[in-house]
C-alpha cells in the first residue's frame, strides 16, 4: 500500500474518534465478510483476532502466529478501500522490541491501526506490570512515526474483562491504567467487560479520552452510549459468531427437519457475492 494513502487513511480513521457521531466499527474476519460490512456503508471495519483465529482453526488468546494472524489483515486491506484496523492480542511478544517489531509488520500489511491488550494469558497472573505496558505503548507509537503512519493505537485493558482483582478496585484500576496507557500516546482506551451505564459514563469523564465499548447483550443501548460520550462501540468476535450460530442453525435443520428453507432466507446471491469479489480482482490486475 503507498504510505501516503495509508497516512490519508490512519488520520481518516482517527478523526472517526471525535464525532460528531459515535464510531459503530464492525470486525471482520477475512475478505468476504470485510467486502460486506464495506458495501453496508461502514466508514472503517476491525478485524477480530478471536474471529480469525477460530476460522484458522485455533482458540482465542495469542495461540495464533503474529505471521498467520497479519496475513489476513493484510488480506482485508488490499480488499477494501475504507481504513482497517488490526486487532494483534497483546502484541505477539513481551519486550518493546517485540512490539516494535509488530508495528512494522502491521504497517506492512496495510493496516492503519491495531488494538493491544494488557493481559498476556487467561488469567490475572497475566497482567503485564503498567510501566512495561507504557513502555510497549510508546515504542509502537514511535515506531510508526518513524514510519510516516500516524497509526490509531487502541489500547486495552481487562480489568473487568477477566475479571483483575478485587471488584471494589476494579474502577479505580482502570482509570489508572488507562490514563497511563493515554500519557503514553494511545488514541482510544478500550475496556471490554465493562456494561454498566454508570460506571461507563463515570469513565469517559475520568480518562478524558476516547473510550471504546465492546458490544453485548448486557450494554446499554447504542443510543444511549453515544448519549453519554463513548466515542466508539467494536463487535468483537460477535458477528462471526452470529454467523456460524446460522450455520449449526442451518446444519441442525438439515438434518432435523430435512428441510434448506433457514439457508435460503436471507440469503446474499451467488452473483453479488461474486461481484463484490471481481471488483478488486479486477483492480490487482490492472
Amino acid at each position: 500500500m503507498d504510505i501516503r494513502k495509508q497516512a490519508q487513511k490512519a488520520e481518516q480513521f482517527r478523526k472517526l474518534h471525535h464525532g460528531p457521531r459515535m464510531l459503530l466499527l464492525p470486525n471482520a474476519w477475512d475478505v468476504a465478510s470485510a467486502r460486506i460490512l464495506e458495501e453496508c456503508g461502514h466508514p472503517a471495519i476491525a478485524t477480530s483476532s478471536a474471529a480469525v483465529a477460530f476460522t484458522l482453526g485455533y482458540p482465542d488468546g495469542q495461540r495464533i502466529s503474529r505471521g498467520e494472524m497479519l496475513e489476513v489483515a493484510a488480506r482485508i486491506a488490499r480488499a477494501v478501500d475504507i481504513p482497517v484496523t488490526a486487532d494483534l492480542e497483546a502484541g505477539y511478544g513481551t519486550t518493546v522490541k517485540d512490539m516494535a517489531e509488530t508495528v512494522k509488520a502491521a504497517i506492512e500489511a496495510g493496516a492503519i491501526g491495531m488494538n493491544l491488550e494488557d493481559v498476556t494469558g487467561d488469567d490475572e497472573s497475566s497482567l503485564v506490570d503498567m510501566p512495561l505496558q507504557v513502555e510497549k505503548i510508546r515504542a509502537i507509537r514511535e515506531t510508526a512515526k518513524s514510519l510516516g503512519v500516524p497509526f490509531v493505537l487502541n489500547a486495552r485493558t481487562d480489568i473487568y474483562l477477566l475479571p483483575v482483582g478485587p471488584e471494589a478496585s476494579r474502577f479505580e484500576r482502570t482509570v489508572e491504567r488507562l490514563r497511563a496507557y493515554r500519557d503514553a500516546g494511545a488514541d482510544c482506551l478500550f475496556a471490554p467487560g465493562l456494561y454498566d451505564r454508570e460506571t461507563i459514563a463515570k469513565l469517559v469523564k475520568a480518562v478524558e479520552a476516547p473510550i471504546n465499548i465492546l458490544a453485548n447483550p448486557a450494554c446499554p443501548p447504542l443510543a444511549e452510549l453515544e448519549e453519554i460520550g463513548v466515542a466508539r462501540v467494536s463487535a468483537g468476535s460477535g458477528i462471526m459468531r452470529a454467523a456460524m450460530g446460522l450455520v449449526r442453525r442451518i446444519g441442525k435443520e438439515m438434518l432435523e427437519s430435512r428441510s434448506c428453507e433457514m439457508m435460503f432466507a436471507g440469503t446474499i446471491p451467488h452473483a453479488e457475492l461474486n461481484r463484490m469479489m471481481m471488483r478488486h480482482a479486477n483492480e490487482a490486475r490492472a
